[in-house]
């Protein structure tokens, strides 16, 4: 909706493409000042670019205690203090069977995801608790942190651990009216899901009909929720993970979710 997020500062990670920019595109269409970090300033800028003016491109590491120090400190001096902060930054998978993968892959995928959320979340909280006016901390959780996919285990094992830490920040910020919630989801047809898919990685057409409603979804699908959660909609909802996965994980029956023919 028009204007929901005026007079607000959304800190968006990892926003410099994909799921992150459509988000940055849908706050920044409901009024709020957006800033895009990116582990490479380059995207975070020509991403602000886009956006228009008003808006800010940083640069910075989630997964570095001094990078997300110095980005947050950057970016409350410059806007006066965040009211959101969206959780996106992360890295793909290598679909690599887990006794061939090296510690190394294991250890940036859980660095990345999971110790970036923790880190700039506990790094934002404290201005937003000294403000006294509350805020919203937004997580991408997925589809892998609460059903198992094989081979996908350093990602799986960090989103499940964020669907986790969104239930325990959101109780332990919640008297100070910090709510924080996770969107977690499901197939979605991005530029590296195509490559996947490219790749032979990943079967469009299995994918459909283990969909209830036989489709995958797309990054404007994402940054909606992600826009309601911000909202004061959603101003009584903490510690939730939302799938955004066309019932992708609500299925359980021992048949195809959804009649696909064989030409489609």
């Amino acid at each position: 909706m028009a204007g929901e997020l005026e007079g607000r500062v959304a800190l968006i990670t990892g926003a410099g493409s994909g799921l992150g920019l459509a988000t940055a595109r849908a706050f920044a269409g409901a009024g709020a000042r957006v800033v895009i970090n990116d582990l490479r300033l380059d995207a975070a800028e020509a991403a602000v670019a886009e956006l228009g003016e008003g808006h800010m491109a940083i640069g910075g590491d989630v997964s570095k205690e001094d990078a997300v120090a110095e980005m947050v400190a950057r970016v409350e001096d410059k806007t006066g203090g965040i009211d959101i902060l969206v959780n996106n930054a992360g890295m793909p998978d290598s679909f690599v069977p887990t006794v061939d993968q090296p510690l190394s892959h294991w250890q940036r995928l859980i660095d990345v995801h999971l110790t970036g959320t923790y880190l700039v979340s506990k790094t934002v909280a404290p201005g937003m608790i000294r403000r006294g006016k509350g805020g919203a901390i937004l997580n991408l959780n997925s589809i892998a942190g609460v059903v198992g996919l094989p081979v996908r285990t350093a990602y799986s094992a960090a989103k499940a651990g964020i669907g986790m830490l969104t239930r325990v920040l959101g109780c332990e910020w919640g008297p100070h009216g910090i709510r924080v919630n996770a969107v977690a989801p499901g197939y979605m047809m991005t530029p590296l899901t195509e490559r996947l898919i490219a790749e032979g990685k990943i079967d469009v057409k299995r994918i459909r009909r283990r969909t209830p409603m036989g489709a995958m979804g797309t990054a404007d699908d994402i940054a909606e929720a992600m826009l309601f959660l911000a909202s004061d909609r959603a101003k009584f909802i903490t510690g939730v993970t939302l799938p955004v996965d066309g019932g992708y994980m609500a299925w359980g029956a021992p048949s195809d979710a959804y009649p696909l023919e064989d030409d489609e």
